[in-house]
């Protein structure tokens, strides 16, 4: 049975909640403070012992070096996923990451003992939690350098299309494929209930 840790239990954290438990993976949910959550995840807060073989980082990305941090030395041998998307919402007209390089990148130069992955950062949660787009199925890109920690991610989550999107190196292209779903999405283009799907 898979092991998942999601930390942080807003939209994002609860939709890949219950993705995970339709997989029928064991889940542990982390919140900076106490939080009723589903009866059937095991809740705690932010510097509690991880249980899950996946880690993932349901936060916003500037929150990330305060999690990171309070984690130090804990997360090696961990895949830790990173769903983030990290735009600069006073001006919604940038990335903050340097050009080239994306927050997965900066994730796995602090945390270089974990198996980081890109993914979720392309879907809205309502798509998440209904698994669909339209009259397809919600697809989740995965970017990363193991190919291990990738099956671990797809076999602990259910209701989705997952799909290998490359090396690491492509979390530069999801975050910048996120930024442009916010963009059109705050402006008013589409609506928060689209997202990424591929046809076959």
């Amino acid at each position: 049975m898979s092991s998942i840790t999601i930390i942080g239990a807003g939209n994002m954290g609860s939709a890949i909640a219950g993705l995970a438990l339709a997989a029928g993976s064991q889940v542990q949910v982390l919140t900076r403070e106490a939080t009723e959550v589903d009866p059937r995840v095991t809740a705690g807060t932010v510097g509690d012992e991880i249980t899950g073989d996946v880690v993932v980082l349901a936060l916003p990305y500037g929150a990330l070096d305060d999690v990171l941090g309070a984690y130090a030395g804990r997360l090696d041998g961990k895949v830790l996923v990173d769903i983030t998307n990290p735009v600069d919402f006073a001006t919604f007209d940038s990335l903050v990451v340097p050009a080239g390089s994306s927050a997965a990148a900066q994730i796995q130069e602090r945390v270089p003992g974990a198996r980081v992955l890109k993914a979720f950062n392309t879907s809205f949660a309502a798509t998440l939690a209904t698994g669909q787009v339209g009259p397809l199925p919600t697809t989740v890109l995965v970017a990363g350098d193991d190919a291990d920690a990738k099956a671990a991610l797809a076999s602990a989550v259910s209701g989705v299309r997952v799909v290998d999107a490359g090396s690491l190196k492509r979390a530069h292209e999801l975050e910048a494929l996120g930024f442009l779903q916010l963009t059109l999405a705050a402006g008013e283009k589409t609506s928060w209930t689209t997202g990424f799907a591929l046809a076959e």
